[in-house]
């Protein structure tokens, strides 16, 4: 098997990864990949979709994984579909789970899928009145995409009027803040659950927990992630089948009834208020940090969960997982997430532990190759640093056990990636 993977991250460099293992596959492709992922298969400049296509058709590819979101609601998996080539994704409609949050929000109310209270407006008046009747803390939202920065929580009503004003008026976020989402805040714990679906069929990946904040404790500025560790056992069976009932089947069933069957990564954003899961959001990609603490886990060959959810089969697929934890600790260049920082070279002590080579590894990020042939740190999250274990305390001294063999000029990380079950 052939296999094209789009993007450029840590979450491609992940899935490449697990593919490499897996016996089925045969060359991996990135487009565009990074710095690192050419050790893994063969980086490709090729950013058009037609192109891509003609690329996958030329180089008998037979599957396709579309890592990042931008592309999914672009309408890549249209034109793939449209040519006849396999790929593992939503389409742009079905994509609007995650481009759009007020038909995120309307789907859920529509079908009666357990969300917060809220409103969807392009009237600043509107907004007002509703964050009048909401006690803070409140979340003001872009509609569309905004690279994972679109969401305000607002410790007060003032904070939040200026958010409102600030998106409506284009300042904030351009086009994507032309509407709103205004919503009251839950008040609970945070997960990160993942469903690979195949339109009817899906198969629930172990829950997660991403650590959005910059510094310890959960303090300092929203970030993309980082670290992320699973399974998390703040999800117990009864989350799980709550989770099955109320959102999975009813979604799945609502986009099919709506003529836009959902294939790929349901990522739901969970709240557990009170034992009770309340969504958040829905994404339709894997979540970064999360994906690369998920990957080492699938026991099952990776190509297997993907291609059978591409072609509609994951009824006769056989997915399992490993006993076992990860913890995914990212290291981020010096002025993330303020600005760039300038290039770095990455140094990697030699590893001389038996069991720390096999219980952790690398997943690039953020990096490129020097035409000295070095890898340089050269993006805001530049690596993760994931460690696996038969508990998450074994799994986070490996993934930091790790972090202490990695250099390269102002890095920095968390060191508690983890806490909150440890």
């Amino acid at each position: 098997m052939n296999v094209l993977i789009l993007g450029a991250g840590g979450r491609e460099y992940s899935i490449g990864l697990a593919l490499k293992k897996d016996t089925n596959v045969e060359k991996i492709y990135f487009a565009p990949g990074n710095g690192a992922s050419d050790t893994i298969g063969e980086n490709i400049e090729i950013e058009d979709f037609s192109k891509l296509a003609d690329f996958a058709e030329t180089h008998a590819i037979d599957l396709t994984i579309v890592g990042p979101e931008a592309p999914l609601v672009e309408g890549i998996v249209d034109v793939f579909k449209e040519r006849g080539l396999t790929i593992f994704g939503p389409t742009a409609e079905a994509a609007q789970l995650e481009g759009s949050k007020i038909f995120m929000k309307n789907f859920l109310a529509r079908h009666d899928i357990p969300t917060a209270k809220y409103i969807e407006t392009d009237s600043l008046q509107e907004a007002y009145t509703f964050i009048e009747t909401l006690t803070a803390p409140i979340v003001v939202k872009a509609d569309g995409l905004c690279g994972g920065k679109g969401v305000i929580i607002a410790q007060s009503h003032e904070e939040a009027k200026k958010a409102a004003g600030e998106m409506l008026s284009g300042d904030s976020f351009g086009s994507a803040g032309k509407r709103i989402v205004v919503e009251a805040f839950l008040d609970g714990y945070e997960l990160s659950v993942f469903a690979i679906c195949d339109g009817e069929e899906y198969v629930v990946l172990p829950a997660a927990q991403d650590h959005k904040k910059l510094l310890n404790n959960d303090e300092g500025p929203n970030t993309g992630g980082m670290g992320a560790y699973a399974p998390t056992p703040l999800v117990d069976d009864a989350i799980y089948a709550k989770l099955d009932e109320r959102v999975i089947k009813p979604t799945l069933k609502g986009m099919k009834e709506e003529g836009m069957p959902f294939t790929g990564v349901l990522f739901i954003g969970v709240m557990v208020v009170k034992g009770e899961p309340i969504i958040l959001e829905y994404n339709v990609r894997f979540g970064d940090p999360e994906c690369e603490a998920l990957m080492p886990l699938l026991k099952s060959p990776a190509s297997e969960l993907f291609y059978k959810a591409a072609i509609g089969d994951l009824k006769s697929a056989t997915i399992e997982f490993k006993d076992a934890y990860a913890v995914g600790v990212v290291m981020a260049s010096k002025d993330y997430p303020y600005k760039s920082s300038p290039p770095a070279e990455i140094i990697i002590d030699d590893i001389y532990h038996e069991e720390l080579n096999e219980n952790a590894h690398i997943a690039y990020a953020g990096v490129s190759r020097g035409t000295d042939g070095k890898l340089y740190a050269s993006g805001g999250r530049v690596l993760v640093c994931v460690g696996l274990g038969q508990s998450i305390k074994e799994a986070q001294k490996n993934a930091y056990l790790l972090v202490g063999q990695v250099h390269f000029s102002g890095k920095q990380c968390r060191t508690d990636i983890a806490y909150q079950v440890l």
